[in-house]
């Protein structure tokens, strides 16, 4: 799953309840739409941290990095580690829990 199509589908579920807004794109505001409130910002940073495995800065916490799934996007993009990402390829992430596994040398099963 791409890395927007993820966190369109989070914020769907999660703080639209399920029913996105007419006409929602990704570059709306989640502010202007409604959307958002500091209950859900705290649901939002939770879910980035736990689902891309890093600690969001309290400088980081505004509307640049937060307030639209394109922003989001980005934001998340830049603080994955840039090996794991360019391994992806663009716009993609692993999806799954838990840390990485290897099969073969070294790895489980080996």
């Amino acid at each position: 799953m791409v890395l927007k199509d993820e966190l369109r589908q989070f914020v769907t579920d999660n703080l639209m309840f399920g029913k996105p807004c007419d006409g929602f794109a990704d570059d709306d505001s989640f502010i202007e739409r409604g959307i958002i409130d500091s209950t859900a910002v705290m649901e939002l940073v939770a879910f980035l941290e736990q689902r891309y495995r890093f600690k969001l800065q309290d400088r980081e916490l505004n509307p640049d990095n937060l307030d639209s799934v394109n922003k989001l996007a980005r934001f998340v993009a830049s603080r994955l580690e840039p090996k794991f990402a360019a391994e992806l390829g663009p716009g993609r992430v692993l999806l799954g829990p838990g840390p990485l596994q290897f099969a073969g040398k070294n790895g489980p099963g080996t």
